[in-house]
């Protein structure tokens, strides 16, 4: 995924507080490449949590939302020392950060990792339940989806949305309800950023050790090769009984 394809925020926050209300300021560097021309940088000033007055690096001056902050973005508009110092924040402040950025964080990725597991489900209509938990990715976007013998799955599907483990890392759970069929094949597959491509992850029900299923399957080749054999002697029979002819004994 080209991280230029998104949009992101850096934020800075400085607070006051007095006799119970609260005055904070923040710089914000909105961007979606490490382009100039891409990037805004924001200050705003709120006062009790209303924003008071803003200024804009696309606007190139202050704009007021209060009676007082429309006096003081006039007041500031009037000063070219404080709007070319603010004009400045874009390059200096902005591009600086968002360099890092890209250098260490934006432009990485983690793959995931997988672990499908069975849960009782709760009542309703299927006997059973999967689970594929997807956990440790970066970045946050990603894709979860369920296969039966390679089909997508649709209904029955319970996906949450991406969880923060709180270390930059992400999770995210995907549940499937369904009433098992003989021999099938069900599949969580994963797209990711860091994937070169989807990982795909069957499920193996643990409670039949290999070599029964081993056993199981060969019995049922077995089984399935006997009724074609059964099945071609009978029309072979058939076809030999009609070229017979039938002559009367006296």
């Amino acid at each position: 995924m080209d991280p230029s394809a998104l949009g992101w925020l850096l934020v800075i926050i400085t607070i006051n507080s007095a006799g119970g209300f609260i005055s904070y300021g923040t710089d914000r560097c909105v961007f979606n490449s490490t382009e100039l021309n891409d990037i805004e940088f924001i200050r705003s000033d709120f006062y009790n949590k209303l924003e008071i007055f803003r200024f804009s690096s696309s606007l190139g001056r202050f704009v007021g939302y209060t009676e007082y902050g429309v006096k003081q973005a006039e007041y500031r508009n009037n000063n070219p020392s404080i709007i070319a110092q603010m004009k400045a924040q874009k390059e200096t402040y902005c591009l600086h950060n968002i360099d890092i950025w890209y250098q260490t964080k934006l432009t990485k990725s983690v793959a995931p990792t997988i672990r499908l597991y069975s849960r009782t489900p709760p009542a309703g209509h299927h006997p059973s339940m999967l689970v594929c938990r997807v956990y440790d990715f970066y970045p946050k976007t990603i894709k979860v989806r369920w296969l039966r013998d390679g089909q997508e799955v649709t209904s029955d599907v319970t996906t949450t949305d991406e969880m923060e483990d709180g270390d930059w890392y992400y999770q995210v759970h995907s549940t499937l309800e369904y009433t098992p069929r003989s021999g099938e094949r069900i599949s969580c597959r994963v797209e990711h950023a860091s994937l070169k491509e989807p990982l795909v992850t069957d499920w193996a029900d643990p409670s039949m050790p290999d070599s029964e299923r081993n056993k199981l399957a060969i019995g049922a080749s077995g089984l399935i090769l006997g009724l074609i054999l059964s099945l071609a002697g009978f029309i072979y029979y058939k076809r030999k009984a009609r070229g017979r002819i039938l002559v009367p004994t006296s």
